[in-house]
């Protein structure tokens, strides 16, 4: 059975991508790619638009189905070497998360609801990646 996942990255990042056709999480690591599985449904939130930056974003930024295969290592020019997963990323709106805060159930747990997501990647019920969905499509 599928499931839906919230991966946490930087909107410039989320958006390198989309147009290629991956994903990638936690600076790279490999270990929580591998919890996802083909047809997982995959739904990026970013907090800012830019790594590290100050610039508060606080948006789903992305939406698409895992495709088979196991993630792989790509080489960068500075030689880091981050772990991949490819994505079939649907066309989708970036949305922002507070108009549907209190009505998701990852963020009925109360003011600390946004802990979780300092962990890069976890699950989330069908219910809420519907949700999200019908506000980003």
């Amino acid at each position: 059975m599928a499931k839906a996942w919230i991966a946490v990255a930087s909107a410039a990042h989320v958006r390198i991508g989309r147009q290629v056709g991956f994903m990638q999480v936690c600076h790279g690591k490999a270990s929580p790619l591998r919890r996802i599985t083909p047809g997982d449904r995959v739904i990026y939130y970013s907090p800012t638009v830019v790594f590290g930056g100050k610039d508060r974003l606080q948006a789903f930024t992305a939406i698409g189905l895992a495709r088979d295969g196991a993630p792989y290592q790509v080489e960068m020019e500075s030689g880091f070497r981050p772990w991949r997963r490819d994505v079939d990323w649907r066309p989708a709106e970036e949305t922002p998360i507070r108009p549907l805060l209190g009505r998701l159930a990852f963020t009925q747990v109360g003011p600390n609801w946004g802990y979780q997501l300092r962990f890069g990647l976890f699950g989330i019920n069908n219910e809420d990646a519907d949700m999200i969905a019908e506000a980003m499509l």
